[in-house]
């Protein structure tokens, strides 16, 4: 078995994007039919073992090997050399995912990052396989991956796992409608027949949202040309800053801008 990384796929590697979409794609959207995958609420991270050693790089190529020690212990025992995976670095508190336990991993002493991995271990959920024995599969299509993924993962103990997929849409929906209790974001959507391009929005992803209406409490920046909400809530009868938005786009905020007014001095009892 050919234990070295083919040429081109030694880290950091850039790993295929997906473009937002606000409603779920039609059957023929892209090549060859639609995979569905839960959208991870977590730190995207290729996972790379070979005959030099494993680690651990980020889709920004930073390499994370240090501050995911369980991580790479794991893949260096269940992975064989000569493999490159995508996947999505994870933790869990309870069943909810825990991103800013994730965010604290990368912030803590090497002290308290010990203390870390042992209260709340990573996990590394797999969903595309970019080379396996040495031989680079990008050029592949989904389906031919994830049979070679799916083959690769079927002894992989925690805190390896691989990620559910289906290509029921009505499977997909009660995804998209019930995980979101469990900190998962939505779907992404992928073509059957697409090869891995990386570096390319070849995928679509599909949010979750949840609405309330909250009340502009102030605005900061200009008052003609905001740069950003301040959101507010009536609780208990007083007005409770609740948030801000992120930075508005041109557009929105000279619409904003046509629609505020300066507040108005409120008149007390007269004596």
């Amino acid at each position: 078995m050919e234990t070295r990384l083919p040429p081109g796929l030694h880290p950091p590697v850039k790993v295929a994007l997906a473009r937002a979409v606000e409603k779920m794609p039609r059957p023929d959207a892209l090549p060859g039919g639609l995979l569905f995958e839960p959208k991870w609420d977590g730190y995207r991270a290729v996972l790379v073992r070979d005959r030099d050693g494993t680690s651990l790089w980020s889709r920004q190529g930073k390499n994370l090997s240090r501050y995911f020690p369980d991580l790479i212990a794991a893949a260096a025992v269940q992975l064989p050399p000569g493999c490159l995976i995508d996947g999505e670095a994870v933790i869990w508190s309870g069943d909810r995912l825990d991103f800013s336990a994730l965010q604290q991993r990368l912030t803590t002493s090497a002290q308290s990052l010990t203390l870390q991995v042992r209260e709340k271990p990573a996990h590394f959920v797999a969903f595309d396989l970019l080379a396996v024995a040495g031989h680079d599969t990008r050029q592949e299509p989904l389906d031919s991956r994830r049979a070679l993924l799916e083959e690769l993962a079927k002894d992989w103990k925690a805190p390896l796992d691989l990620s559910p997929a289906t290509t029921d849409p009505v499977k997909a929906w009660a995804w998209f409608e019930e995980l979101p209790a469990t900190g998962i974001e939505g779907l992404v959507i992928k073509g059957r027949a697409q090869p891995y391009a990386g570096g390319q929005r070849i995928w679509q992803k599909l949010k979750h949202r949840e609405t309330v209406e909250v009340i502009c409490a102030a605005v900061i920046g200009p008052m003609s040309r905001p740069e950003a909400i301040v959101a507010g809530l009536p609780i208990d009868g007083e007005l409770r800053i609740v948030g801000r938005s992120a930075p508005l786009k041109t557009a929105a905020a000279k619409l904003l801008g046509t629609q505020l007014q300066p507040a108005r001095a409120t008149l007390g009892p007269t004596g």
